[in-house]
């Protein structure tokens, strides 16, 4: 017969650690807002920089936004929907442009 280690238990029951259950991120969706001032091609170009669009796309939710007063650019975390609206809204300042990104939690 084979010994036991002392320090080793035999009361048959199987000991299985418990794993936290990890939530999916909450996510935003990032909201261009129109104004009747910033250029249409400014908005283009924002959608194809920050939010890495084809010219396509981005004209589409370009037109969007003019049409019906928001759009679109995208879902994310909240992080990176945060840092996006940062960076467009410092962008468009910087280029004199009234041009207004926000979020809201789907």
């Amino acid at each position: 017969m084979t010994e036991r280690k002392q320090n080793q238990s035999d009361d048959g029951l199987a000991v299985e650690e418990s794993k936290p259950k990890l939530k999916q991120p909450a996510l935003f969706r990032v909201i261009l807002l129109n104004d009747d001032y910033t250029p249409m091609e400014f908005v283009v170009q924002v959608l194809e920089s920050f939010f890495k669009m084809d010219r396509e796309k981005a004209t589409r939710v370009m037109l969007h936004v003019h049409t019906r007063g928001v759009g679109v650019c995208g879902v994310f975390t909240r992080d990176v929907a945060e840092t996006k609206i940062t960076q467009v809204n410092d962008y468009a300042r910087s280029n004199q442009h009234p041009l207004l990104c926000t979020m809201e939690q789907i």
